[in-house]
Parts: structure tokens; C-alpha cells; sequence
């Protein structure tokens, strides 16, 4: 059964693929490889984020205050209208991140979510406490579909402790049209080609053996959200196409201060 409820602390870093090779060659002595990875190098995760209609969550996000929350659907590989999906909360406290999800099928994902539309709640697959979380966030906010947001993802595992995982993303793909899950994986990539996106996911220290491995590879932690990251771009693009005209920066007044940064920050 799918774990549906996650705390932990996550880290990112953004490596070239000199430092992704040889990094996944020096951790395989102390991790393994996730079972989706078993048969193939790399399996595909697919979201559609939920947000306001004037984006508020991202842009109360992109500010960096201590409590944050978003909303997504998510697939593991292109779903039919029947397959099921996760419906997901993601909360961020002072560096603890907080996940929680439910499945249900694709079409009742949208009928609730895009309609208003309750799904069955006699699904024995729904965990009904998540839902009512879920269902609380949407009508705290009035929440439409965003971004359509895809990635290909390897990850492992520590032999020793389950609790410690690392994943490698690339292939960061976004679009603002379309934004259906059974639509399939195309639009703009977020990175540059041959980069990767790696995330370590703890809920204790650190392996030292890790850490070691790092420090040689020269791997620093950066500053990187996948949604903002997008926004960001979206609202420069925004910029560009207007000429950067008062009404466009109006719109988007509490980000302007971080506009200008680099889009991936050192810590």
C-alpha cells in the first residue's frame, strides 16, 4: 500500500551530469535503487498544481515565510481518465515538510477538484481523515488548476535505513495550457539539458558517508522549488511580452523583490 503520510526534512542541490555520474556511482556501495527504477534507468511523476486564481499560494511561497502549503494531483506516469491518483497536501514548518495524500480515480480527481463534485467516499482506498483535510484546504481557498508540471525521476534507498532517500530529477517539464494529466508529458524545460535536480529526504542527521561523498564532489545545497521556479520564469516572461508595463508589475508586486535573483540560490 502507498504511504500516504510523510514528515521529513528534504535538502536539494543541482548537479552536472559529471557530479550526477559520479555521485550515483559512489552511493551504490550503501543505497539501492527504488523498485520503480528496477527495470528502467528512470520513472516519470507527473503533477498539476492547484493554486488561486491571482496565484497566492506561490507568491506567499516564493517570500519564504516559515509556514507554507501547496495543492497537487500526481501521477506516477501518464494516467488514463480510470487510473488512480493521488490528491496531496504539501506543508512546509520551519523546515519540516509535512505530505499527505489520498488516491482516487483520475475522473473524480477533476470532477472534485475542477467541479465541486464529492468523490465516493466508500472507496476503501480513500483515506477519508486526508480527505477532509484536503476537502478543508479547498474551501479555504478558491482553487483552480495552475501548472502542469512533469519530471523523470531515479531514486534510492540507504540499505541500512529506509528513512534516508535520495532522488535525481531532470527533465523538469512545465506548461500553463492543457494542464491535464492525460495529456502527457510536453511544453518548457525548467533547467538546462544534462542537469539534475538531486533531493535528500531525511528525518534524522545525515549520513556521514553522504556528507563525505558531497564535500569531495564539491555538491552544495541551493534554494530551489519547482513550482516557484516556474512562477518566477512565467511572471519574467510576463514581463518581457508586456514591457515590463506598471499593470504587469502591479499584478505581481510582492514577488518583484526576488525577480531579479538567480532562479537557483545558494544557501
Amino acid at each position: 500500500m502507498a504511504i500516504e503520510v510523510f514528515n521529513r526534512y528534504e535538502k536539494k542541490y543541482m548537479l552536472n551530469a559529471i557530479q550526477y555520474e559520479k555521485l550515483t556511482q559512489a552511493i551504490s556501495e550503501y543505497m539501492v535503487v527504488d523498485a520503480y527504477n528496477r527495470d528502467k534507468p528512470f520513472y516519470e511523476i507527473c503533477n498539476i498544481y492547484y493554486d488561486t486564481p491571482d496565484n497566492a499560494l506561490i507568491r506567499a511561497s516564493i517570500e519564504g515565510p516559515v509556514y507554507k502549503e501547496k495543492l497537487r494531483m500526481r501521477s506516477y506516469g501518464t494516467p488514463k481518465e480510470t487510473d488512480h491518483v493521488f490528491v496531496e497536501i504539501k506543508k512546509k514548518y520551519k523546515g519540516i515538510v509535512n505530505k499527505r495524500r489520498t488516491i482516487m480515480p483520475l475522473n473524480e480527481a477533476y470532477d472534485y477538484l475542477n467541479h465541486h463534485r464529492m468523490p465516493d467516499m466508500e472507496n476503501p482506498q480513500m483515506n477519508r481523515q486526508v480527505f477532509r483535510e484536503i476537502n478543508y484546504f479547498c474551501h479555504t481557498y478558491n482553487l483552480v488548476p495552475k501548472v502542469y508540471l512533469s519530471y523523470e525521476r531515479r531514486a534510492y534507498f540507504e540499505k541500512n535505513d529506509g528513512d534516508f532517500r535520495v532522488t535525481f530529477d531532470k527533465n523538469i517539464t512545465t506548461r500553463r495550457e492543457d494542464v491535464r494529466l492525460e495529456s502527457g508529458s510536453y511544453g518548457q524545460q525548467l533547467l538546462p539539458e544534462n542537469t539534475y535536480l538531486m533531493e535528500i529526504k531525511i528525518n534524522r542527521a545525515v549520513p556521514l558517508w553522504f556528507t563525505r561523498i558531497l564535500s569531495e564532489l564539491e555538491i552544495y545545497p541551493v534554494s530551489f522549488s519547482k513550482y516557484g521556479t516556474e512562477y518566477k520564469k512565467y511572471v519574467m516572461e510576463n514581463q518581457r511580452m508586456n514591457g515590463g508595463e506598471t499593470l504587469c508589475l502591479n499584478q505581481y508586486l510582492q514577488v518583484q523583490r526576488r525577480i531579479q535573483l538567480a532562479l537557483v540560490q545558494p544557501c
